[in-house]
């Protein structure tokens, strides 16, 4: 029994503050896209006449959504920058990327599933499923992205694309939207809550326990003396880290104005159009005194 604390307490790195803080961004704004985006999908709903009311009317609604969505824009880029700096001043490896052993982990996932095999698959950091659902959140943020700012210009849209672009864009976002929040409560929430709460992206760390289940590899490779970040200089050259600085500022600074020219030049998706009542219809004809 004097063992259990300290076994409880035994941990291992598992994500760094930056990541962490992306997390949060990425939290926040989609949930806050979530809450103010599907009530506009069907505004006659019982519940999303609640909601649009109770966020202040629909006007309130869709400033708050397009905030909402300059914070994923944003946080999109700084992901970006983030990962370029280890990527190309660090020298770490991306280990996120797919590679043919979480085809096979999913094989093994499953047959031990189904009771055909009698061991777990080993898994590294990132298993087959965390890969799928970072690369299905990139593809998903670009789509919503790109039919996000054809909703809302979509004069100058129509000025290059036909304007079946735009309900095609539409129904594109929707349905991106609808596919992502279900995602979301049914593959993300249980596995990082209801399955076992899984406390990284909070704390840092990872229990020991949950290391055994899901990233067995890693456990090993940490447990022999290796590096949490492997492939990373303890000290990258300066040169390395002023070149990159120096074009981030600059793309940087570029990004910023391109969204801000964007996301203004437009306002007639801002204001919406006051509702048609018999008070305001101007006959078209005259009776004759």
């Amino acid at each position: 029994m004097a063992t259990a604390p300290a076994e409880k307490q035994q941990r291992f790195p598992r994500f760094r503050k930056m990541a962490q803080l992306e997390h949060i961004i990425l939290l926040v704004s989609f949930t806050t896209l979530a809450i103010t985006g599907l009530p506009q999908k069907w505004p006659q709903a019982p519940f999303s006449l609640w909601m649009i009311n109770l966020l202040g009317g629909i006007e309130t609604v869709r400033i708050i959504h397009r905030w909402a969505a300059i914070i994923l824009i944003l946080g999109s880029f700084y992901h970006l920058f983030a990962s370029g700096y280890r990527l190309f001043v660090k020298r770490e490896r991306m280990r996120v990327l797919p590679v043919w052993k979480d085809a096979l982990d999913l094989r093994d996932y499953v047959l031990y599933n189904l009771g055909f095999k009698s061991e777990h698959p080993k898994m590294p950091k990132f298993n087959f499923g965390e890969k799928f659902e970072y690369w299905a959140v990139v593809w998903g943020t670009a789509v919503m992205i790109i039919t996000g700012f054809m909703l809302w210009n979509p004069i100058a849209v129509t000025n290059f694309l036909p304007g079946q672009f735009i309900p095609a864009a539409k129904a594109a976002h929707g349905g991106e939207a609808i596919l992502a929040v279900t995602s979301i409560l049914i593959w993300h929430i249980y596995n990082v809550v209801i399955k076992q709460f899984n406390p990284s992206m909070w704390t840092g760390w990872l229990p020991r326990r949950q290391m055994e289940e899901e990233h067995a590899l890693e456990l090993e490779r940490l447990e022999a003396g290796g590096d949490p970040w492997p492939g990373a200089a303890l000290e990258a050259p300066a040169h390395r880290k002023r070149n990159y600085f120096i074009v981030s500022a600059i793309l940087g600074i570029f990004i910023l104005a391109v969204i801000y020219y964007l996301f203004t030049f437009e306002e007639t998706a801002i204001t919406t159009l006051p509702a048609i009542t018999p008070e305001v219809i101007t006959p078209l004809v005259t009776p004759a005194p």
